[in-house]
């Protein structure tokens, strides 16, 4: 099936007629984070301490399912993916041992996108490094070359997974380890080691360069396999590039991106890590808010985070020692505050170097591939020249975070992201979610918005258990509106083609999926198994023949209205994609000027202006 090429003007993706594209999508998949065999949904512990025999193949769906999947999401209106590989897939059984069964199925259920008119970018996933971390994305053995000990990283506090904790596992906890050991030192040894780990070598070489040389070839290795389809577009260089240490200011201090349980300083991590019991403090959240609840000794009871011959990371380099007594200080606690002299930054120091050094690995081998750049939530997109912004993609993420964190939707309330004030009011809301997503936008180069979405199991799950999905629904439609209000391209998070009622996506507690198995009724309907359909399910403009001016959908009325600046110079009409869902008998049609005709059968309006230049205007209602 033909379908546009994906190219940059600017800011805006463009087609080879010149029409400005607005892009939408779904990261397909969250199971992709853990392995298909054995089963590596993290409420399961069975094969979480053997890292090399797993594989990931039928990851994101069984190969022989790809045409029902991508069908669907076809006639949702959704062409473009951010298709989730991890480090993990590709290479799991050890440094340069390659899964070509793993990159032969990656090919093929790849190469059926195409089929659908589906374009896609990949994107190398890790949350908080890898499943033995707290997250997902590297192999176990980056863990092990450093020196820990898989099995006791739970135990001394360096990590919170699922798999060792247990049921139930405490409600968004898992960000938590953004600030413990493990994922903290390896974030750190990869974008830095070279800056805060000098004498931390791995097969005589250091460790910053060892971690990223793998890393890269791993990607690579997929690029090589997806060179020749022109339906992948380009490649993420990491989702959710992590800090680690860098920039921690004080060592005495807590950090990482939420403190919520058991929250231990950077250096009573460390000490932790060492085997030395430490009084932790234990937090709890509020609505808008977290406040320290208490305290908690733990006490590593002889187990260690490291294995047998290898000594703390960061005491080797000089960051803590024990005292003549045996007790744990801290020699640098401002160790990793710096760089060059000043206030380090790890976007400008450490990512953006990393960043450019991975666009030209994967160039090398897909040359002409675009490349996604990511930064932490609520940090500003990346001002780099326009010789370093050449075909790129600024992919950053936002969330409504009231509704993510409590797993609730109050109309009336929101968060300001980055400051989390807690907004009041419908209007207030909507114009708080419209400038948070405004701020993110970059200049110089396009914005996707890679990933947002809402959590299905709200509410105690009442919606799983009766199917009716209205409050999911109204909490989405905020967030799309949010979107339209700055015509944005989005893929939103996910599309898990596993996902259950009783486990959700099957990571780490989390049900965002905008597809269940378990919602199926009628296999025969094509949206069988969606979820708040009536909000996700949008008309849009695919592909703009001038400068898109206005979006506006409404849910509820289902009135859509957009309008443009016409370019003589771009060929071909506009093009509109058209929900079934939303229009059953099609819609009613007005327009300031021009003609229109249907295509695609009735999915697609074609839409020509009656003069060339100037503003114009569209309007769809229901009949």
């Amino acid at each position: 099936m033909d379908q546009p090429s994906i190219r940059i003007r600017g800011s805006d993706f463009v087609d080879e007629k010149g029409r400005v594209l607005l892009l939408r999508g779904v990261n397909l998949g969250g199971a992709s984070k853990v392995p298909r065999l054995p089963d590596g949904s993290t409420h399961l512990r069975e094969g979480f301490l053997d890292p090399r025999n797993v594989s990931f193949v039928g990851r994101p769906f069984p190969l022989e399912e790809a045409d029902e999947h991508y069908r669907r999401l076809k006639e949702w209106g959704f062409t473009f993916l951010r298709f989730l590989v991890t480090w993990e897939a590709v290479e799991h059984e050890g440094p340069g041992l390659y899964d070509e069964a793993y990159l032969d199925y990656l090919r093929a259920v790849v190469g059926k996108a195409a089929d659908h008119g589906i374009s896609l970018f990949i994107d190398p996933h890790q949350d908080m490094w890898s499943r033995w971390s707290g997250g997902d994305g590297a192999p176990g053995w980056t863990l092990e070359a450093v020196g820990f000990e898989l099995s006791n990283l739970d135990a001394v506090g360096a990590a919170l997974t699922h798999q060792m904790h247990g049921d139930p596992f405490p409600r968004m906890i898992w960000p938590t380890n953004s600030g413990k050991l493990a994922a903290a030192t390896m974030s750190t040894l990869f974008f830095a080691g070279d800056a805060y780990a000098p004498k931390t070598l791995v097969e005589g070489e250091p460790v910053q360069g060892w971690l990223q040389r793998h890393y890269l070839s791993a990607m690579a290795r997929v690029a090589e396999r997806l060179a020749d389809l022109p339906h992948v577009v380009g490649y993420d260089v990491m989702n959710e590039p992590r800090p680690g240490y860098v920039g921690w200011k004080d060592l005495a201090t807590r950090g990482g991106i939420l403190s919520l349980g058991d929250a231990p300083t950077g250096f009573q991590g460390m000490a932790l890590g060492a085997g030395i019991p430490q009084e932790v403090e234990v937090w709890k959240m509020h609505v808008a808010s977290l406040s320290r609840a208490g305290t908690r000794r733990i006490d590593p009871a002889g187990r260690r985070a490291w294995r047998e011959g290898f000594d703390c990371v960061w005491r080797r380099n000089g960051v803590w020692d024990l005292d003549a007594s045996g007790a744990p200080v801290p020699l640098r606690p401002d160790h990793f505050a710096h760089f060059g002299g000043r206030p380090a930054d790890f976007l400008e120091d450490f990512y953006r170097p990393f960043a450019m050094r991975f666009a030209r690995a994967i160039r090398a081998v897909h040359p002409g591939s675009l490349v996604f750049l990511e930064a932490e939530e609520g940090v500003a997109a990346p001002r780099w020249d326009a010789a370093e912004c050449a075909g790129m993609v600024f992919a950053p993420h936002w969330y409504d975070d009231l509704v993510m964190v409590k797993k609730r939707f109050l109309p009336f309330a929101g968060i300001e992201t980055g400051t989390n004030r807690l907004v009041l009011g419908r209007r207030a809301v909507r114009r708080s979610f419209a400038r948070q997503l405004a701020r993110i936008k970059a200049p110089g180069m396009p914005t996707l918005l890679g990933e947002f979405g809402i959590p299905f199991d709200m509410h105690g799950g009442r919606a799983l258990r009766t199917g009716d999905f209205r409050r999911q629904e109204a909490a989405l439609e905020r967030s799309m509106r949010a979107l339209e209000d700055n015509l944005l391209s989005w893929t939103i998070w996910n599309y898990a083609a596993d996902n259950t009622n009783s486990r959700g996506d099957g990571w780490n507690g989390e049900d965002l999926s905008v597809f269940s198995r378990d919602g199926i009724r009628d296999p025969a309907d094509p949206d069988a198994g969606g979820r708040a359909l009536g909000a996700l399910l949008r008309p849009y403009p695919k592909a703009v023949a001038g400068t898109p001016l206005a979006l506006r959908y409404d849910g509820r009325s289902r009135i859509f209205l957009f309008c443009f600046r016409h370019d003589p110079a771009a060929d071909g009409p506009t093009e509109l994609f058209v929900p079934r869902r939303a229009y059953p008998g099609g819609p009613r049609v007005e327009a300031g000027d021009g003609s229109w005709q249907e295509a695609d059968g009735g999915r697609t309006l074609l839409y020509r202006p009656g003069r060339e230049g100037g503003e114009h205007w569209i309007r769809l209602t229901p009949r």
